[in-house]
């Protein structure tokens, strides 16, 4: 059994370009409904069935595991039978003859446009961390990326000519996120500027009396390297606090922002779709749902039979 998890996981990283974060929850949870699977007598892949599986997932529920984890497990665990058949291991999938549990819907949470401007103002532009900030949070939210993305870019990737980036996004599938004139030059302040004082300059030495080595990443720590994503979270969440905003401000916040507001604003769900990278038009739904109150606030300005002009029409006629 570990042979074939093994095997498994080596495919995820060679073939499917799996991130590290998903390979451990793989490697991690599979390995413990094989150890699950072991303590009730089966030795093999082959001989796990519908009602050891369902003897599983209530240990889970006795364990009081959220229902979102235990959908996780079970999806995981499917992935990995489908790979077993595929490679002639098991003569068929019996995950996929139990189902995982119902979860509520939860609406992505956007920030509103006050709060975006109060955090895209809140980064020194006077220091080279705070220009690193600025072109950081404004590129996150002009062209819908993810935390990922943006910071696995690196100095080639960014066409300030044509206001475009380069994005590798999930599956190393690469896309070109467009970005507004403001966000241009963010960037361009912190590559001129901001970055250079990051890596050090030829014959300088760096904060730490240490020379710096030349690195094509585009977003870099105060030691000249590339930015990591918790350092981003910790630097994000102090700018939240420091705008004001009362509620946890996360990096996907921008993303989600960026789809709402460019449906509020009157852009089709298609090209959303296209500039989030979304393979299927079913996740970026999803967005549409945000957007209903601002669609029901036009609808009710706009329409001769909504009932506020009917309104209107009665007091101007007065």
């Amino acid at each position: 059994m570990d042979d074939a998890l093994e095997r498994y996981i080596k495919y995820l990283t060679a073939e499917r370009n799996a991130s590290p974060h998903t390979i451990d929850n793989y490697r991690r949870e599979i390995a413990a409904f094989m150890a699950f699977a072991r303590g009730q007598g089966v030795a093999a892949w082959a001989d796990v069935t519908p009602p050891l599986l369902r003897e599983w997932l209530a240990d889970l529920h006795r364990q009081n595991y959220a229902k979102a984890s235990v959908a996780r497990r079970i999806s995981e665990l499917r992935a990995f039978y489908v790979y077993l058949h595929r490679q002639a291991l098991v003569p068929s999938n019996p995950v996929m003859q139990i189902s995982a549990p119902k979860l509520p819907q939860r609406l992505p949470r956007p920030l509103t446009e006050e709060e975006i401007k109060k955090l895209l103002a809140a980064p020194d532009a006077a220091t080279p961390q705070g220009q690193r900030d600025r072109a950081m949070l404004e590129l996150l939210y002009a062209g819908g990326l993810r935390v990922s993305e943006l910071l696995a870019l690196d100095v080639s990737d960014v066409n300030l000519a044509l206001a475009e980036v380069r994005v590798t996004g999930k599956g190393d599938k690469e896309r070109v996120a467009l970005i507004g004139q403001p966000a241009v030059e963010a960037v361009r302040t912190y590559l001129a500027d901001g970055r250079m004082r990051l890596t050090g300059e030829p014959g300088r030495r760096g904060a730490g009396g240490q020379g710096r080595r030349k690195t094509k990443a585009l977003f870099l720590n105060r030691f000249g390297e590339r930015l990591s994503i918790s350092m981003f979270t910790r630097t994000l969440g102090d700018y939240a606090e420091a705008a004001g905003i009362e509620h946890p401000v996360t990096p996907h916040m921008f993303r989600h922002s960026f789809a709402t507001h460019m449906l509020d604003g009157g852009a089709d769900l298609r090209s959303v779709q296209e500039l989030l990278g979304h393979e299927s038009p079913s996740t970026t739904q999803i967005y549409t749902q945000v957007s209903q109150p601002h669609l029901r606030e036009t609808v009710l300005n706009a329409h001769p039979r909504a009932g506020r002009n009917d309104e209107r029409r009665m007091t101007n006629d007065e």
